[in-house]
């Protein structure tokens, strides 16, 4: 941070669902405290989000379920590396003492995306999280606006509670997951369903299970 620029510290208070979103959104609260310094006249702030798996503790049904992010056994300790989730840009007005943000992350149900996979693998607990901030301070000295860069050390941790994820995903596919399939195997399996007269994708999947036996 540029010498004399506003002391800024950032903590991450709650989330929620968001209420209105065309697509499936988490809003992150973050409380962030005017610690020194000139008057804040805005700030561009830059939140990068990544989940740190080895930050909890995982059961056996846990282990199974993502075992195709972390692998089995052995491998399983040496595969927890951190996920790079999100990475966002907020506008937060002047403010004096302290103030309050909303960071929205978008959630994706599309499972070739690790952080979807990890998601819905957990069945309950939180998700530990490290928001990593950066951006812009714009600052009065004298009347004039300056600006300097957020101190690189300046980062939050959050446990997110798994449920929040998954009240999210429920909003927009109550019931429901979503598989992204080669073109030409959703023609192939479009004519299986024409063929034999299926009437929607749970049958067609349902009864292509039970002839493999599964």
């Amino acid at each position: 941070m540029t010498a004399g620029a506003p002391a800024l510290s950032i903590r991450v208070d709650g989330v929620r669902p968001a209420e209105f979103a065309a697509v499936p959104t988490l809003e992150f609260t973050l409380g962030i405290v005017h610690e020194g310094g000139p008057e804040v006249r805005s700030l561009a702030l830059d939140s990068q989000i990544r989940i740190s798996p080895a930050g909890r503790a995982y059961d056996e049904a846990s282990r199974a379920r993502l075992a195709e992010l972390f692998g089995r056994g052995q491998e399983w300790g040496r595969n927890l590396r951190s996920l790079l989730w999100a990475q966002t840009v907020t506008q937060v007005p002047a403010f004096t003492g302290e103030t309050s943000a909303l960071v929205r992350v978008a959630c994706t149900y599309d499972f070739e995306v690790a952080v979807a996979k990890y998601f819905d693998g957990l069945r309950d607990g939180e998700v530990p999280l490290e928001f990593l901030f950066s951006g812009t301070i714009f600052y009065l000295v004298e009347g004039r606006l300056l600006a300097a860069r957020i101190g690189w050390d300046t980062e939050a941790r959050f446990r997110m509670p798994v449920s929040a994820w998954r009240d999210a995903m429920e909003r927009h596919f109550p019931a429901s997951a979503w598989l992204r399939l080669d073109r030409g195997t959703f023609d192939r399996l479009y004519a299986y369903r024409a063929r034999h007269t299926l009437t929607g994708w749970d049958d067609v999947v349902d009864r292509l299970l039970k002839e493999g036996g599964g």
